[in-house]
């Protein structure tokens, strides 16, 4: 799709009306997204009338107010106005995140001729790859709305799951499956963290203040040097910390659990023998 678009400047109807005039912009909006022509003239009646259902069409796939995340379409104007005036009051009818080619480039009829365009209005679905995906939408986008673009989505093979409308959000949980053992990984991990530190305070401190004390003696060189040499310590620890916070629950932890039990049950005899 990219190289039907590489040497010719795309237009965006927006106020400023931005040219996409670089190879990269192109392939940035175009590259792996159905790109849908929309061949219509303003003097046509029929194209009038669809341009407000095509309107709505892209909007609910490609706006935010209804996404949470746009479908990969372009939707792309090719006049055929006999003027550009007219060319230019038939863009205030479609959306403002449509592109569209200038009046005064011929590629126009060339892409006209090239798909065999014969009524107004068409709108041609091409895949990524150029190919066609359907000759004429019209017809399916007037009886089945934004549906369309799942069937669209899967013949061009476009898998996105993170695509959804805002209504297929509704009365569902927005937690994963995963959460519950995600919160019992962080929490063992704190713990970890916890008993690591208890550790390192009985060697005598980390490597960090171990650095400091050894750079009052050696000079200023000295002393960042054996801080760096800490902080790679440090680093090397919490690595270890977080590759050991895989295990739900690790030997040692139990072990402490049974002896904090165990210690549990002693005071509560205690507690007895001197109540009775």
């Amino acid at each position: 799709m990219v190289d039907l678009f590489v040497d010719r400047v795309l237009v965006k109807n927006n106020t400023d009306q931005d040219e996409l005039d670089t190879e990269r912009e192109i392939v940035m909006r175009l590259q792996n997204r159905i790109l849908m022509l929309y061949f219509a003239s303003a003097a046509c009646e029929s194209c009038q009338q669809f341009a407000p259902t095509l309107t709505d069409f892209f909007e609910r796939l490609t706006d935010e107010f209804y996404v949470d995340r746009g479908a990969q379409l372009v939707l792309l104007y090719i006049s055929l106005d006999q003027s550009e005036e007219q060319q230019e009051s038939f863009l205030k009818k479609l959306p403002k995140k449509c592109l569209y080619l200038a009046y005064e480039d011929p590629y126009r009829r060339e892409l006209k001729a090239m798909f065999n365009v014969e009524e107004l209005p068409t709108v041609v679905v091409l895949r990524p790859d150029c190919s066609i995906l359907i000759p004429n939408a019209v017809k399916e986008i007037l009886c089945h709305g934004p549906d369309c673009y799942r069937n669209w989505q899967e013949a061009a093979e476009l898998i996105d799951r993170n695509f959804m409308i805002s209504e297929d959000f509704e009365g569902k949980s927005m937690r994963s499956l995963s959460d519950p053992v995600r919160r019992l990984k962080y929490k063992v991990e704190d713990k970890k963290k916890k008993k690591k530190k208890k550790k390192e305070s009985g060697w005598g401190g980390g490597g960090e203040e171990d650095a400091e004390v050894d750079g009052g003696a050696d000079g200023k060189d000295g002393g960042r040097a054996e801080r760096e040499k800490g902080r790679r310590v440090q680093w090397v620890r919490e690595g270890a910390e977080r590759r050991d916070a895989g295990d739900a629950v690790s030997e040692e932890e139990e072990e402490e659990e049974e002896e904090e039990e165990e210690g549990n049950r002693r005071i509560d005899e205690e507690c007895r023998e001197k109540v009775a």
